[in-house]
């Protein structure tokens, strides 16, 4: 990482650092956290922290603290509505990610902003779901024929549903990664350790194991990697959390990660998480995380220069050298691992020919 991007990871791991900030500081290091969508993250750490901040950034940091609590407090009641609306179905639902922090109270969801929210539910089950929700105000929010049949064909996920009047964008996931994917892990075994929620039956969120490897596989796998920095400080909470208050739970997790199919994942996070945020974490048990992966020594290398560069924040003061590059590379690479080549060439080259003449249908059909 450059120095800014260094700088904002070192003042949310030592809050205290802050107090050494002058006036122009703060604006600096206000907007590369707000980059990264981790402003309400820093803001929490710095009050628990007991940090002085100056008025005016105390202010600012005031009302993303009550952007964060209203959108929790949205999480929460979509949580309920999404209870009311699958409960007749009589199936498991779990939410993940960012709405499994919040129900399930983690440390993770302090001071987290969001931009959908995620479930899972059984692949058979997708057409009741959908139209269970579309009765309720729920509609697709991809029109294009492709991106129907992108999804629908080729995803783990439906396409994005959204509320037509809160607004609120929903991810229906089937598993967690593209069944054309190089890893395959089984929904069956996620939904059968998940922890229900008091009160909101079908609801419940995954094993505190599979929360962690989920959101490193989401991360590198995926390859969304805007809000990358954010997951890998999600990932840094769960990891502290979860060691200590759940026994043995380094051991777990790589035993699970292998169990789902997931070890090299699982390795990345972990590799990433200690390297950039001194994340502790056990050395024999990252050591059997390495075995279990067998990373590739070249390729490793090569990871490591491009994540170094991609998870910063997208501001001008990160935007330097190989930075754009390093980010595209690892789009592609996110592809490259979730889809199969003849169907990844058709599909970057639908996707550019849609960039490069946004009114004009591509000629491709797949």
């Amino acid at each position: 990482m450059n120095r800014a991007a260094g700088w904002l990871v070192e003042t949310l791991r030592q809050p205290q650092t802050a107090r050494r900030l002058a006036g122009a500081d703060w604006s600096e290091l206000f907007a590369l956290a707000r980059a990264a969508n981790l402003l309400g993250r820093l803001g929490a750490r710095l009050e628990a922290a007991g940090c002085p901040v100056p008025p005016e950034a105390r202010r600012h940091l005031a009302g993303i603290a009550q952007l964060s609590a209203r959108q929790h407090e949205s999480v929460l009641w979509e949580a309920h509505q999404l209870a009311r609306i699958l409960a007749p179905l009589g199936m498991p639902v779990l939410l993940l990610k960012g709405a499994a922090y919040v129900l399930a109270d983690l440390p993770a969801s302090r001071g987290r902003l969001f931009g959908d929210i995620d479930i899972l539910v059984p692949k058979a089950r997708l057409g009741e779901v959908e139209i269970a929700l579309m009765k309720h105000g729920w509609t697709s929010a991809k029109r294009d024929a492709y991106d129907q049949r992108y999804y629908r064909q080729w995803m783990h996920e439906l396409p994005p549903m959204q509320h037509v009047r809160r607004g609120t964008v929903l991810d229906i996931h089937h598993t967690l990664l593209p069944p054309t994917a190089r890893h395959h892990p089984d929904p069956q075994r996620l939904f059968a350790a998940a922890r229900p929620l008091p009160g909101l039956v079908p609801l419940a969120v995954p094993a505190p194991t599979d929360l962690v490897i989920h959101s490193m596989a989401h991360l590198f796998h995926e390859g969304e990697l805007p809000n990358g920095l954010r997951d890998l400080f999600d990932i840094d909470a769960l990891l502290r959390h979860f060691a200590a208050v759940e026994p043995d739970f380094a051991n777990r997790l790589v035993e699970r990660a292998g169990v789902l199919d997931l070890a090299y994942p699982l390795f990345l996070g972990l590799h990433f998480v200690t390297r950039l945020l001194g994340t502790p974490f056990p050395a024999d048990a990252l050591e059997a995380a390495r075995r279990a992966a067998a990373p590739n020594a070249a390729g490793l290398r090569l990871l490591e220069a491009l994540y170094a560069r991609a998870l910063q924040p997208i501001h001008p003061a990160c935007e330097r050298g190989l930075t754009p590059l390093a980010r595209w590379l690892l789009y592609v690479r996110a592809h490259w691992l979730r889809m199969p080549p003849h169907l990844l060439a058709a599909h970057l080259a639908r996707k550019a020919w849609k960039g490069a003449f946004p009114d004009r249908t591509p000629p491709l059909e797949q």
